[in-house]
């Protein structure tokens, strides 16, 4: 027997059986839609946090205080003290930096007219629009002379207008607001920034330092420095630099641990990165376990199909097919299944995931790659479960064949 003949035979015998070929190839593909469904929300969700992090700056650093170690164990209570002079030790002893900001920030009642809400309030200096990559949208930021002179001025982020039930950050734009009770003008309304960390950038509103420091939080800790390092390649020693003019301000001999934490965006995009492919890496092998159930399915059915059609085989074992023979054409019928399941899958893999990152609002990115092993993938599994159905054909006795009832 011809191989053209043999595989016709075994198209043939695909499409004389069409529902139960349709629902054997189902399990291949929901598989492989699967996959390639949760590939691409994957990479969709890791490029959007990626371009956010960039938003937020990448050569951006943070200070943080955190608890004081002694001997090797954290004590309860006791957080380290960040003021402005440990800031300005980082200006005088970090070249590698450009700018230093500082702020201090806490959630505070905000009112406005006959509305209110509870919105995170950060004192700072004027150029944290410099340092943060912040841009104003509206309006303007407040000056020196502004910050200096403790005036009540404020900066909101795009969304505080929602936050107050207002359709227009633009109306509250020369509006007064109260803040812990206090009257602030507004002056200015800020562009709209990728949401970053555990907070709500677009949901703040910033004052002047000294307003704050001295009219809203009572207190000189400062919760955030930030500086600003020259160039990504200069991010390393400036952060070398930062460590210590922190540690020399805050006195601190070379047996003890640091009393503060510095990080900076790119570590925040490594750790993000890690834990989107781990889920990745999660939802494929979800995916491929359907994958192999499918494979299974497909070897239950052509055991069927084998003991169906004992008597064909041996008819043809009879009129001068050999085992090869035999062997190759049920090996195609489930190839072909598998092959066939692995289109109608990577169909339904990429429309499913355009329609739910249209519906749900998420990022998807293609992965031609993921595609073609998902898709070799699926010949693979039609091969491997496929075999033993076709040798257990190939090996029926002709005449034992031709007697079965």
């Amino acid at each position: 027997m011809l191989l053209t003949e043999t595989i016709a035979v075994a198209l043939a015998a695909l499409r004389a059986n069409k529902l139960r070929s349709l629902l054997t190839m189902l399990g291949i593909v929901i598989g492989i839609g699967a996959v390639i469904a949760m590939v691409a929300l994957g990479n969709g969700a890791q490029q959007s946090i990626e371009e956010r992090i960039a938003a937020l700056g990448t050569t951006v650093i943070q200070v943080n205080p955190q608890r004081i170690r002694q001997g090797g164990v954290v004590m309860a209570g006791t957080i380290a003290k960040l003021t402005v002079d440990d800031a300005e030790a980082i200006r005088e002893r970090a070249p590698d930096v450009l700018m230093v900001n500082y702020q201090q920030d806490q959630n505070q009642q905000v009112v406005f007219e006959d509305h209110n809400t509870n919105l995170r309030i950060v004192g700072t200096i004027p150029n944290f629009l410099d340092v943060r990559g912040y841009r104003i949208e509206s309006g303007r930021m407040f000056t020196e002379r502004e910050e200096v002179g403790r005036r009540r001025v404020a900066v909101i982020g795009a969304d505080v207008a929602d936050q107050l039930e207002l359709a227009d950050p633009l109306e509250l734009l020369g509006q007064q607001i109260r803040i812990a009770s206090r009257a602030f003008t507004v002056i200015g309304v800020l562009e709209r920034k990728g949401v970053g960390g555990f907070s709500n950038p677009n949901e703040q509103i910033l004052i002047p330092f000294s307003t704050g420091r001295f009219q809203i939080f009572g207190t000189d800790r400062l919760n955030d420095i930030w500086a600003l390092a020259a160039s990504e390649s200069q991010v390393n020693r400036a952060m070398d630099e930062v460590t210590m003019a922190l540690r020399r301000s805050h006195r601190l001999r070379f047996d003890q641990d640091d009393d503060f934490r510095i990080r900076n965006q790119t570590d925040f995009l490594e750790t993000l990165n890690e834990t989107t492919e781990t889920f990745g890496l999660l939802l494929a092998g979800i995916a491929a376990v359907s994958l192999v159930v499918g494979g299974i399915g497909i070897m239950n059915i052509m055991l069927v199909s084998v003991t169906e059609r004992t008597r064909e085989i041996g008819v043809r074992k009879a009129l001068g097919a050999t085992k090869r023979n035999v062997l190759l054409q049920f090996l195609i019928e489930a190839v072909v299944l598998c092959m066939l399941g692995g289109v109608a899958g990577i169909v339904l893999g990429v429309v499913g995931s355009a329609q739910l990152a249209s519906s749900m609002g998420w990022h998807a990115a293609i992965d031609w790659e993921s595609i073609a092993i998902a898709f070799l993938f699926s010949s693979l599994v039609g091969v491997l479960f496929g075999v033993w159905p076709a040798q257990r054909a190939a090996r029926l006795d002709p005449i034992a064949a031709l007697r079965y009832e």
